[in-house]
């Protein structure tokens, strides 16, 4: 016995039913022309579609997105912070040659 798998909908015909939806089709009328699980899923597409645009019903990859850059306290890289905090040893050992000197 095979698991069943959630089924997934490119985005011509998500655009597709939305509009068509949007135009004063029926919901069930849509949701048993193209196959699809549940009316209630046409109005979540119509949601996104409202709140998004096009860009909300494209296709998600899978998976936790990935991290930002490491950033410090004050907007910097990593690769910043550690610049700067390398730097002041070195002023402070210029200083003491100085003093030496």
């Amino acid at each position: 016995m095979s698991k069943p798998t959630k089924r997934s909908f490119f985005l011509e015909v998500k655009l597709e039913v939305v509009a068509r939806f949007l135009a004063g089709e029926t919901k069930l009328d849509l949701a048993r022309e193209f196959d699809l699980s549940s009316p209630k899923l046409i109005e979540t597409w119509a949601r996104i579609y409202r709140k998004e645009g096009e860009g909300g019903l494209r296709p998600k990859r899978p998976g936790r997105p990935p991290k930002p850059a490491q950033r410090g306290s004050n907007g910097e890289s990593e690769l910043e912070a550690l610049r700067r905090e390398n730097a002041r040893p070195r002023t402070e050992n210029a200083y003491l040659e100085k003093l030496r000197a």
